[in-house]
């Protein structure tokens, strides 16, 4: 009974949101912020998962861009969890066939992400030069999820490079956005599904010595090392509660 109510919860909030967040985006079309005003409604959905959200942001990042944010990218859940982290000033880079999404893609495109096609290299990568020259241009930051699609409890998977050459051609420091392990972990039967810990690390400018493909190897590892260390928190967290 409380999985059907859920589901009928959110789908009523969901669209709510979506049309509150296409009138947003009608008065003020493309503006810097409003991926962040995006990522705080759809990241209220959480609450009604019974999952509570704690964002660990340095003061370094909350002092403002550009940066190049790197976040892990694990599964469906992402859209109402890891965008809570979406700062100021940010906009995503994302698969231009998102637009094609009922009011949902209309959003992604409204909020002013920017949109490739991955089918076409040639306009992939003009897309990435015109990226770099929004960034530079409006003092905007960008967010990637490396891993290129969602793992799906398969751990961390390799990172692309196109967030790398963003942030080599923008000579702009590097965020990754960590968050704890979410598979399996929201049983929507479970009043209480626990508590996803979002990090988002130090600004890191990427190594010039080292090729682009070796510095996505490096913040790959450092990421796997803060993921570890978040799900190794919380998983002892649990168990002092139990004891208790």
């Amino acid at each position: 009974m409380l999985a059907l109510l859920r589901i009928v919860a959110i789908f009523c909030y969901f669209l709510l949101i979506n049309v509150l967040l296409i009138l947003v985006c009608l008065l003020r079309p493309f503006h810097r912020d409003n991926v962040h005003a995006a990522g705080v409604l759809y990241s209220s959905v959480s609450a009604l998962l019974g999952l509570k959200l704690e964002i660990r942001v340095p003061d370094s990042v909350k002092q403002g861009g550009p940066y190049v944010f790197i976040a892990n990218h694990q599964n469906s859940f992402d859209l109402l969890t890891i965008c809570a982290a979406a700062q100021k000033g940010t906009v995503t880079v994302g698969k231009k066939s998102l637009i094609w999404i009922p009011l949902f893609g209309q959003v992604y495109w409204l909020t002013g992400n920017i949109m490739i096609d991955r089918k076409n290299s040639g306009r992939a990568h003009d897309t990435l030069q015109g990226t770099v020259q929004k960034i530079q241009k409006r003092r905007l930051s960008v967010w990637f999820f490396p891993e290129g699609t969602r793992s799906n409890g398969r751990g961390l998977l390799p990172f692309k490079t196109g967030a790398f050459r963003i942030a080599k051609a923008t000579k702009e420091p590097i965020v990754m956005v960590t968050a704890s392990n979410l598979h399996n972990k929201i049983k929507l039967n479970r009043w209480d599904n626990g508590t996803l810990v979002i990090k988002l690390s130090e600004p890191e400018m990427m190594d010039e010595n080292k090729s682009i493909k070796q510095n996505a190897e490096y913040f790959h590892q450092k990421m796997q090392h803060q993921l570890k260390d978040i799900n190794t928190e919380l998983d002892n967290k649990i168990v002092h509660r139990s004891i208790s």
